[in-house]
């Protein structure tokens, strides 16, 4: 069988390797981004499904280690994966069409729903519709914050005490510090494995390392901002940085958009800032996706451009260059020490910023009950998986819960 471009990667080769061609993988991954909905943690089970079980494109080893560079990397676990998969069978080409197909698809229904929420912006039933989305949207967040917290804290007193300090941080100042999950890293390497430790595996492994990242439908998607390179400018260094600092989960993202779009630049309102990240839960693919809504309200077409383009490009350059040295050290007790902290970092802050959040959607009774039915309605889906709803549970709660507001407050 002749070598594929990346398979040195692996330890074994999928027995149908061959098959898994550009094209093919452009199409699955087009599917997958179109009709993709679950979260992380349901794409990541689709692709072991499809790739490795039933077509045999990718090795069992081969998705292992992608899902292990997933976990250790920044980037959100979903498109990570998928562009490693994809780097694996085709190389830097397939990774980089494969990672348009995989994201091109939601982020159409991202801009189209962007577009038709400005056009719109001045009609009663929009608010009426958000009005029940934004509760039911902390709910889906209080769920994934819990589950994440499970999986990664688990009963390590170092990572809860981690996990608990970066949470207050985050909530009382209302933001997220980027420099308490480098820091929270590092305090865990240190504790887990020395300074000397550390000492010796810098001496040892640094200079080897080979790091190498009609008017009506024309003002919505081009507002006066889309002609700001200024403006331009700070959203895209805005969101490449909000793609280097999501870890596991692309709800991480959440309270680094909030501190960047709320405190610093004051882009958008609060509710704007729950709209967007309800869209991002309520279509397939990855949640990162709300950045091309959330670029789109701030500067139309080009915002949204450069809202996905900026938050995906780290994922794709922690995939292309590091992949090598992820795998090659992947075991270093140093590493996992490091992703370790920093994913108990994310885990605190995603906390805090669901508090944060809720206060803000949570208004009066009735979305205090709609935030409470739907946490109820996706714990018993989770518990009791009921045939159909086993992956579309959180966007079926959702839409039903702005219909329920467009009934509550009138069309």
């Amino acid at each position: 069988m002749p070598s594929q471009p990346g398979s040195e990667l692996a330890d074994e080769t999928a027995a149908n390797a061959d098959a898994a061609t550009t094209r093919r993988l452009c199409a699955y991954f087009a599917r997958l981004g179109t009709l993709g909905f679950g979260g992380p943690v349901a794409l990541v089970g689709y692709m072991q499904r499809d790739l490795v079980d039933q077509r045999g494109w990718i090795s069992p080893q081969e998705y292992r280690d992608g899902l292990a560079i997933a976990q250790m990397a920044p980037g959100p676990l979903a498109a990570q994966l998928a562009m490693w998969l994809a780097f694996v069978r085709q190389g830097v080409r397939g990774a980089t069409l494969a990672s348009f197909a995989f994201i091109g698809p939601p982020f159409l229904m991202v801009v189209a729903l962007a577009w038709v929420y400005v056009t719109a912006g001045g009609a009663h039933w929009i608010g009426s519709l958000f009005y029940g989305i934004a509760p039911a949207a902390i709910a889906i967040i209080t769920v994934s914050a819990y589950r994440l917290i499970r999986l990664i804290a688990g009963r390590d007193p170092l990572l809860w005490i981690v996990l608990v300090a970066v949470g207050l941080i985050t909530f009382l100042t209302e933001g997220e510090v980027a420099l308490a999950f480098i820091a929270a890293g590092f305090l865990v390497v240190l504790v887990r494995v020395g300074p000397a430790s550390i000492i010796r595996g810098l001496r040892r492994r640094l200079p080897g390392s080979g790091i190498g990242i009609g008017s009506a439908l024309f003002v919505p998607l081009f507002p006066p901002a889309a002609g700001d390179p200024r403006l331009l400018a700070e959203l895209a260094l805005f969101f490449v940085k909000a793609g280097a600092f999501v870890f596991g989960s692309g709800l991480a993202i959440v309270p680094f958009l909030r501190q960047g779009l709320l405190v610093e630049h004051h882009w958008l309102t609060d509710q704007q800032f729950l709209d967007a990240v309800a869209v991002g839960l309520i279509t397939p693919g990855p949640i990162v996706i709300t950045a091309a809504f959330v670029g789109f309200l701030i500067a139309g077409l080009p915002g949204a451009l450069i809202g996905a383009f900026g938050v995906f490009l780290p994922v794709y350059v922690f995939v292309i260059l590091p992949g090598r040295w992820f795998l090659r050290y992947r075991d270093s007790q140093g590493v996992r020490a490091f992703v370790a902290g920093v994913s108990a970092a994310a885990a605190g802050a995603i906390t805090a910023a669901s508090v944060i959040l809720g206060r803000q959607a949570i208004l009066d009774g009735p979305t205090l009950v709609i935030s409470v039915v739907a946490l109820l309605t996706l714990l018993a889906i989770r518990r009791y998986k009921p045939q159909g709803l086993r992956t579309i549970g959180e966007p079926v709660v959702v839409l039903a819960a702005g219909l329920f507001g467009l009934a509550l407050r009138g069309v």
